[in-house]
């Protein structure tokens, strides 16, 4: 799973988070349709710059990180979540939104992705999502500790903001507080496992010594540009207040565990909310930017997809000359240690060499490869335990800061090597960090289009990109063969799962028979996963849905296109504007696939005797 970075990671959890007050306008605003764009378009020029203009100054208003990161320095504060201030940026949020929608036929890419961002701002917004500001899988209390254990001390200055971020700490978790507490009040909670992994994640920060909490980690190495007395007055200011954020989450596990968790409800689908159905049909078409789409076609849509690839894993498993059933092979490869790393240490090496061998084969898929490296480190101790196997964060080259490939290295007994190579090629390249990195560097185009981060469009990218590892020859044994099919399965049963407990109504142990009964998933990994759809409901959607939009549209062009067509060209294409929804994607595809055919007829007719 990769957002563009951590800012956008948490800014799509929070619009996915569980709330009631669903109102009908949140359906009506997502069926939008986009209209045909022209990156040049000058008409009405004026009108335009001044929305995209007007759009940059709203979000360095509200998402401080991004404001200090484009001043060249490090944030002093959170993101404001007061009712005061988030009403303000609700109300600019619509006026932003009513005045790119009124551009109908005048809009340019630009436009018509920002008119696809602000509909899911203004709709999430309209339900008060800050009530339920986790997702079991991620929250505020682990993006203090990822985004500050991160970050690197370049001079003083850098030292005495980031002591300031810290400090804030207390004040950001009361509002986080209140906003539960709210929730509290009007019967909006998270479920019982997704709060119970959020407890165990905050319980790891609560240490007597400041010393030793992640945030304290940036000033154990100070540059040799701060003299040794400034080094020792900012490392007394940093225990100081890394010991008031510490008691902070103090305060805030005292609340989850004292009135928090005896709320928390039991029923794992949004279904069971005030206007849950209303609310998961919106929360489809947001996820997958497909407004054709409803959750029983999704659903549909999973169960095909099962049935396709387990006949494909059929296949395989007679590769091996296994004898035994279909579950007798999974239970084979779930507990014979030839297939586990025995330290962490083993799982980083091989990821490594997965790596290198991903980055050898790109030239023949790719004609633009981005500047920016990437780098692959194990996930944080603090917060290993409930997160998901393997994510991607994006790197920044203004500040020196590679991408990063994060591999989690707890319980090795659940990790297993035959998974990497598809893992390696979503998370890394030619998935998460090839894509973003390229929009990360485009040219040209409004800030906000360089970090915006459409999950079907990024997530479908990586589920593609594990598909070309294969064309590539990655999975070279039969056991990484299975192993990118039981992937493949693992998002094509979040089809069927999602939708099953959030829109059937299942219960958790039906949710995970799918991935139980048809892919090798760990049963950590399988316990995992679920807990992170019951709390970001929708989400996951979006993985297979791009992946199979992506796919379609490549074989519509090689139909097309036949022996003129170019993978190389086609890829480029589609990466060639960051992040767009998909229905922007098949404009785009279908277009050049059109305009490809003309210069093929047009060469046929110069070449023709």
């Amino acid at each position: 799973m990769r957002p563009a970075n951590l800012r956008d990671l948490l800014f799509w959890s929070v619009i996915a988070v569980i709330s009631s007050g669903f109102i009908s306008q949140f359906v009506a605003a997502q069926e939008i349709a986009y209209p045909p764009y022209q990156q040049g378009f000058d008409s009405d020029a004026a009108s335009v710059q001044s929305i995209l203009d007007d759009y940059e100054a709203y979000r360095l208003a509200h998402r401080p990180s991004e404001a200090a990161r484009l001043q060249g320095r490090l944030p002093r504060t959170w993101r404001d979540l007061s009712p005061e201030k988030r009403a303000q940026e609700f109300a600019q949020a619509q006026s932003l939104l009513a005045r790119t929608t009124a551009l109908g036929s005048r809009h340019t890419i630009d436009t018509a992705i920002l008119e696809s961002l602000l509909t899911s701002v203004v709709a999430a917004n309209a339900f008060d999502p800050d009530r339920v500001p986790f997702t079991g899988d991620f929250g505020f209390y682990s993006e203090a500790t990822f985004v500050i254990g991160r970050a690197r001390i370049r001079s003083q200055a850098d030292a005495d903001d980031l002591i300031a971020r810290i400090d804030a700490i207390p004040a950001w978790f009361d509002q986080h507080i209140a906003n539960m507490r709210r929730g509290m009040a009007t019967g909006v909670v998270a479920h019982v496992d997704p709060t119970a992994t959020m407890v165990q994640q905050v319980r790891e920060q609560v240490v007597e010594d400041p010393q030793d909490s992640v945030l304290f980690r940036p000033f154990e190495d100070l540059p040799d540009s701060i003299s040794p007395g400034d080094a020792v007055r900012i490392r007394t200011e940093a225990a100081s207040a890394t010991i008031r954020a510490v008691n902070a989450y103090r305060r805030l596990l005292a609340f989850m565990e004292r009135e928090y968790v005896p709320a928390a409800r039991i029923v794992p689908g949004i279904v069971s909310l005030p206007g849950g159905r209303d609310q998961y049909r919106a929360l489809v078409i947001q996820h997958t930017t497909r407004p054709d789409l409803t959750p029983e076609k999704v659903h549909e849509i999973g169960q095909a997809e099962v049935a396709r690839i387990r006949a494909q894993m059929e296949q395989v498993i007679a590769e091996t000359d296994f004898e035994g059933t279909f579950s007798e092979f999974l239970e084979f490869l779930r507990t014979d240690q030839q297939f586990y790393p025995p330290t962490p240490n083993a799982l980083m090496a091989e990821a490594a060499v997965l790596a290198k061998k991903l980055d050898a084969t790109l030239p023949r898929f790719f004609g633009k490869l981005p500047r920016l490296p990437y780098g692959i480190s194990p996930v944080p101790a603090d917060i290993a335990p409930g997160y998901t196997t393997g994510r991607y964060v994006g790197g920044d080259a203004a500040i020196g800061r590679s991408g990063t490939y994060l591999v989690n290295t707890y319980r090795l007994d659940q990790r297993p090597l035959y998974q990497l190579p598809a893992l390696t090629a979503h998370e890394a390249v030619p998935g998460h960090h090839l894509q973003i990195a390229l929009a990360q560097e485009l040219e040209d185009v409004p800030e906000f289009r360089r970090s915006y981060y459409a999950t079907a469009f990024g997530e479908g990218w990586g589920l593609y990109a594990e598909r070309l590892a294969g064309e590539a020859g990655i999975y070279d044994t039969p056991y990484k063969k299975f192993g990118a099919l039981s992937y493949e399965m693992w998002r094509a049963c979040r089809l069927v799962a999602d939708t099953g407990l959030h829109w059937y109504g299942w219960t958790r142990d039906e949710a995970e028979s799918c991935f139980r009964e048809n892919s090798a998933l760990s049963e950590l990994n399988i316990k995992t996963e679920v807990t992170r759809y019951i709390g970001w409901p929708g989400q996951a959607l979006g993985y297979k849905i791009g992946e199979i939009t992506i796919g379609d549209l490549r074989a519509e062009a090689e139909l097309a296109l036949g022996e003129q067509f170019d993978l190389r060209d086609f890829h480029d294409l589609v990466l060639s504007e960051g992040a767009i929804p998909l229905t922007l994607l098949e404009n785009r595809v279908r277009n050049w696939i059109e305009d490809e055919r003309e210069e093929i007829g047009e060469t046929s007719s110069h070449t023709a005797p």
